[in-house]
C-alpha cells in the first residue's frame, strides 16, 4: 500500500527506505518484476470507448428520436426528398458531436505525453537505463540537470537539486530540494544532481490523480440543455395537438386513412429538423471567426457558455503573470551605483546555469558587454547550506583581484561589517519586500582589505503580463468577475492582485476546503467564500477543481484559463476551459478554447463573438417555437372549426423546407453586442415565442376568414393563399425576433439573410401565381396577402418590445423582493441570486 505524499513528506529518508523494504543500493531485478505486477506500469491507464458504440450513441436521445421519428414517417409515406434530407441533418448533427467528444477525450492522452521516457534506476548494485514506465515503488533513480522527475519521490543523498514544478504546483520560482524533501512526477530538475527513491508511480502520483480529475470530469453545457428543453416542449405540443386532431375528427367520422396521412405530415413539419443543425452550423461559423482572432475552438458548445461567463478563473503564473523571473530596480547600499549592484550580481551568477535567478540578474545588465571585462578564476554554485554563490574575479584593465557573493539577503548581511542601526535598516526593508511577496538577493564584493562590503539588494518578481490589467478592466466591463489563482504564497498572491486591480481579498485554498467532506457538493458557506474571493492562494489541482466546482453549484457559468498540467482538471471542468499560449499539450486537449496569441486580451475578443452568436441562436430559437406553434394550431383550429384543411400535404412540406433552408443563413446575421453576460432564459424564450405564435395564429385566422367571408376563394385557392400567407407571415417573424429591440433599429440583417428571404418569398409568390403544385390565386390577392402581412409585422414587433419589457420588469422586480434593498449592479447568476463581492 503506497502511502500518502504528505505523510512521506512527513517521514525521514531511513523510514521511507523501511516502508519501502528497499536500500540506498536500490532493488534487485527479480524484486522489481514482483513490484511491477503488483503495482502496474507507471503510466497513466485510461478506458477505451469503442468508436463505433460512441457514435451510435449519438443517436439516441430526444432530439434524435424527433428527428429519426420524422425519417420513418417519410420513408412510411414514401416521401424520399424529405427522408433524405431529415438522414443527413441527423449524420450532420452526429458527426459533430462525435467530432467534439473526440476533441475532448484527448486530455488523458496529452497527459501521458508529459511523463519521463527513461530514468536512470540502481538495481542490483549497478545504474542502468530503463523505460520510466517499469520504475516500481523502492526504486532508486538519479536525477541531474534537464530531467524531468519520472515518479513521486524523496530525495536520499547529494547536495541539493533546483526542481521547477510550476506545471504541477503553479508556484513560478524554481524550488530548491535537499535531502528528505519530496519531488513530484512531471517536475524539470534545473540545477543540481540527486539520488532519490521513488515513493508513487503511475495513477497514483500527484501528477496521476490529476489525470484521474481529468477523466472523472462529464460536463453537459447549458446548449444541450437548452436544445433538450426546447425541443421536448415541441414535440409534446406536437404530440398533444395531434391526437386532439385525430380524436375529434373520428368522432366526426372522418375517413381515417387521409386523416393518419395528414396528421403524420403535420408532425413532420412541426419537429425542429433542422434545429440542431442551425445552431450547430451557427456556432462553427462563429468558431471560423474566432480562428481568424487566434482562437482555437475545440468544443462548439463551449462559445454559447462563453456567451454566458459571469466568472473568469484565470492562473496567475504564465497567464497573468508572464512566468518569466525579471529584475526589479536595485536597492543599493550606502554610495554604491545602482548598475554595480547588478554587476556584482552578474558576476556571481553564471550564464550557462539555465537558473532564472542568474538569467534574470544578467539580463538587468545595461550593457551585457561589460561582463567581458572579467576573468572568473573560481565560481562556488548556490547550495541550501550555504545559501549563497561566490566568485573570485579579476578585472582584467586593472588586474585586481577580488570576491563577490550572492544569496540570501540575512546570510549577505551576516558577512559584512555593519553597524545595528545598518542592520535594522536592511532587515526592515526585506520584510517590507516579502510582505509584498518580493523575493531578495543579497549582494557584496570585498573591499581592498579583502573584507566583504555589503552592495545592496536585487528584488525579483514575476511580473503581470503587460495586457493582464486591460483585460481584467475590459473583462468587467462585460459583467465578468476574474479571480487569480496560484500555487504561491499568499503575500506573492495579495501584492500581483493588487498590481492588477483584483483587491487583496485572497483566501488559502486549503482553508476553504478542508472541512468539505464530499468534494462533488459544497456547504453553503464554503461556495459563498469561493465567491467572494479576490482569488486564491497556495492552491493544489484538486483545489483548481473544487472552486470550479463550487461557483457552478453556487450557479455561475465559470470560465478557466491555465496553461500548464496542474490545469487540466478545473480546464475541463469549467463551462469554458481556456487554455492560453504557450500551454501544455494536457492544458490544450483539457481546454475547449485555446488561445494561439499571449496574453488575455484575444478573451474579450471571443467574449463579444460568443455573446453575437448566442443572440442568433436565440433568436432562431424563438422564431422556430412561435412558427410551430402557429402552424401546428392553425391547422388544427381550422380544421376542428370549420372542418377542411387549410393547406395540403404537398403545401405543409413546401412550407416546412421554405422555412429551414433560408433559416440557415442566420448564422451570418449582424446582432447587437450585450454588454452583459448572456444564457438561455427559457422562461423568457417561451413566453416571446408563445404570445407571437398565437399572435401569428390570429393574423392567420384573419386572412382564412378574408379569403372565405370577404372575397369567397374556393377551397384550392384558400389553399393556395394559406401557402403563401403563412410563408411570408414566417419571414417576416424572423425580422421581428432577430433583435430585441424594434425591427428597424441597426444593425439590420445581414445580407446573406436577407437575399436568402427574398429569394424564397420569390420562389412562393411564383408557385402560388403561377399554379405550381397547388391551384394558382389572383396577383391582386397576392398584393393584399403582402400588405397584411406588413401591418401585422408592426404589431407583433410591439408586442414583442412589450413581453421583454414586462419579463425583464417582472425578473427585477422578484430580485428586489428576494434580496431587499441590496444593490443592482451585480452580476446575476442562473438561479436569479445576487452575488456579493
Amino acid at each position: 500500500m503506497i502511502k500518502e505524499e504528505k505523510t512521506i513528506g512527513k517521514m525521514s529518508v531511513d523510514e521511507v527506505l523501511k516502508e519501502f523494504n528497499s536500500s540506498v543500493e536500490g532493488l534487485s531485478s527479480e524484486e522489481a518484476q514482483v513490484r511491477l505486477k503488483e503495482y502496474g506500469l507507471n503510466q497513466l491507464e485510461e478506458k477505451k470507448l469503442n468508436p463505433v458504440l460512441n457514435f451510435l450513441s449519438y443517436f439516441w436521445g430526444p432530439i434524435p428520436w424527433m428527428i429519426e421519428v420524422a425519417a420513418v414517417l417519410s420513408m412510411i409515406l414514401s416521401h424520399w426528398i424529405d427522408f433524405s434530407i431529415i438522414v443527413f441533418l441527423l449524420a450532420f448533427n452526429s458527426l459533430i458531436g462525435f467530432f467534439q467528444e473526440h476533441q475532448a477525450s484527448n486530455a488523458i492522452e496529452a497527459l501521458k505525453k508529459n511523463l519521463a521516457l527513461k530514468a536512470r534506476v540502481k538495481r542490483d548494485g549497478k545504474w542502468q537505463e530503463i523505460e520510466a514506465s517499469n520504475l516500481v515503488p523502492g526504486d532508486v533513480i538519479k536525477l541531474i540537470l534537464g530531467d524531468v522527475i519520472p515518479a513521486d519521490v524523496k530525495f536520499i543523498n547529494g547536495d541539493y537539486i533546483s526542481v521547477d514544478q510550476s506545471a504541477l504546483t503553479g508556484e513560478s520560482l524554481p524550488v530548491d530540494k535537499k535531502i528528505g524533501d519530496v519531488g513530484y512526477s512531471g517536475s524539470t530538475v534545473k540545477q543540481g544532481e540527486m539520488e532519490a527513491i521513488v515513493t508513487a508511480t503511475g495513477s497514483d502520483t500527484y501528477f496521476g490523480k490529476t489525470a484521474k480529475l481529468v477523466a472523472k470530469t462529464k460536463v453537459k453545457s447549458h446548449f444541450q440543455q437548452a436544445v433538450l428543453r426546447i425541443g421536448n416542449f415541441l414535440i409534446f405540443t406536437a404530440i398533444a395537438l395531434v391526437i386532439l386532431l385525430v380524436g375529434i375528427e373520428i368522432t366526426r367520422n372522418a375517413s381515417l386513412g387521409p386523416l393518419v396521412e395528414f396528421a403524420l405530415i403535420l408532425t413532420i413539419a412541426s419537429i425542429p429538423v433542422a434545429m440542431p443543425a442551425v445552431l450547430s452550423v451557427t456556432m462553427a461559423l462563429g468558431a471560423l471567426a474566432l480562428s481568424k482572432m487566434k482562437a482555437v475552438v475545440s468544443k462548439l458548445e463551449s462559445i454559447e457558455e462563453m456567451a454566458g461567463m459571469d466568472i473568469l478563473c484565470s492562473d496567475k503564473t504564465g497567464t497573468l503573470t508572464q512566468n518569466k523571473l525579471t529584475l526589479q530596480a536595485p536597492i543599493p547600499f550606502g554610495d554604491e551605483e545602482a548598475q554595480n549592484v547588478i554587476l556584482f550580481g552578474a558576476l556571481s551568477s553564471k550564464q550557462e546555469s539555465q537558473s532564472a535567478i542568474d538569467a534574470a540578474v544578467i539580463n538587468g545588465l545595461k550593457d551585457k558587454s561589460i561582463l567581458s571585462d572579467f576573468e572568473k578564476l573560481k565560481f562556488i554554485p548556490f547550495d541550501p547550506v550555504s545559501k549563497r554563490t561566490e566568485a573570485v574575479v579579476r578585472d582584467k584593465k586593472t588586474s585586481k583581484i577580488f570576491k563577490v557573493t550572492m544569496g540570501a539577503p540575512q546570510v549577505i548581511v551576516g558577512m559584512c561589517e555593519l553597524s545595528d542601526e545598518e542592520k535594522n535598516k536592511v532587515d526592515k526593508k526585506i520584510e517590507e519586500l516579502a510582505s509584498k511577496g518580493i523575493r531578495t538577493l543579497g549582494v557584496a564584493k570585498t573591499d581592498e582589505t579583502g573584507k566583504w562590503k555589503f552592495s545592496g539588494m536585487l528584488p525579483l518578481l514575476d511580473p503581470p503580463r503587460s495586457d493582464s490589467a486591460q483585460t481584467i478592466r475590459q473583462a468587467k466591463e462585460h459583467g465578468i468577475e476574474v479571480k487569480m489563482i496560484t500555487g504561491d504564497n499568499i503575500a506573492i498572491a495579495k501584492e500581483i492582485s493588487a498590481e492588477l486591480g483584483l483587491g487583496t481579498n485572497i483566501y488559502r485554498a486549503s482553508d476553504i476546503f478542508k472541512g468539505e467532506k464530499n468534494q462533488e457538493h459544497f456547504s453553503k458557506d464554503a461556495i459563498q467564500q469561493v465567491e467572494r474571493a479576490g482569488g486564491f492562494a497556495e492552491v493544489f489541482p484538486e483545489h483548481k477543481y473544487y472552486i470550479v466546482k463550487a461557483l457552478q453549484e453556487g450557479g455561475h457559468i465559470v470560465g478557466m484559463t491555465g496553461d500548464g498540467v496542474n490545469d487540466a482538471p478545473a480546464l475541463k471542468a469549467a463551462d469554458t476551459g481556456i487554455a492560453v499560449s504557450g500551454a501544455t499539450d494536457a492544458a490544450r486537449a483539457a481546454a475547449s478554447l485555446i488561445l494561439t496569441a499571449p496574453g488575455l486580451s484575444v478573451i474579450i475578443n471571443a467574449i463579444e463573438e460568443a455573446r453575437k452568436i448566442f443572440e442568433r441562436m436565440n433568436s432562431y430559437v424563438i422564431y422556430r417555437i412561435a412558427m410551430t406553434l402557429s402552424i401546428m394550431l392553425f391547422v388544427v383550429a381550422s380544421m376542428i372549426t370549420f372542418g377542411f384543411y387549410p393547406l395540403t400535404a404537398i403545401a405543409l412540406i413546401l412550407l416546412s423546407l421554405m422555412d429551414d433552408i433560408p433559416i440557415m443563413t442566420i448564422a451570418y446575421d449582424n446582432t447587437w453586442l450585450d454588454p452583459k453576460p448572456v444564457r438561455w432564459q427559457m422562461g423568457k424564450v417561451i413566453s416571446v415565442s408563445t404570445v407571437l405564435g398565437i399572435l401569428s395564429l390570429i393574423e392567420s385566422f384573419g386572412m382564412l376568414l378574408i379569403t372565405m367571408k370577404w372575397i369567397g376563394l374556393s377551397l384550392p385557392m384558400i389553399e393556395t393563399a394559406m401557402f403563401l400567407q403563412l410563408v411570408a407571415a414566417g419571414h417576416l417573424l424572423l425580422f421581428v425576433t432577430r433583435t430585441k429591440k424594434h425591427f428597424w433599429t441597426r444593425p439590420g440583417p445581414a445580407s446573406p439573410l436577407f437575399w436568402a428571404i427574398v429569394g424564397t418569398q420569390i420562389v412562393a409568390v411564383l408557385f402560388s401565381g403561377f399554379g405550381i403544385l397547388m391551384s394558382e390565386i389572383p396577383w391582386y390577392l397576392i398584393g393584399i396577402i403582402w400588405l397584411y402581412n406588413g401591418a401585422w409585422m408592426l404589431l407583433n414587433d410591439f408586442a414583442k418590445i412589450f413581453v421583454y419589457d414586462f419579463m425583464d420588469h417582472k425578473i427585477a422586480h422578484n430580485k428586489h423582493l428576494h434580496h431587499g434593498k441590496k444593490p443592482m449592479h451585480y452580476p446575476i447568476n442562473k438561479l436569479g441570486h445576487q452575488r456579493e463581492g
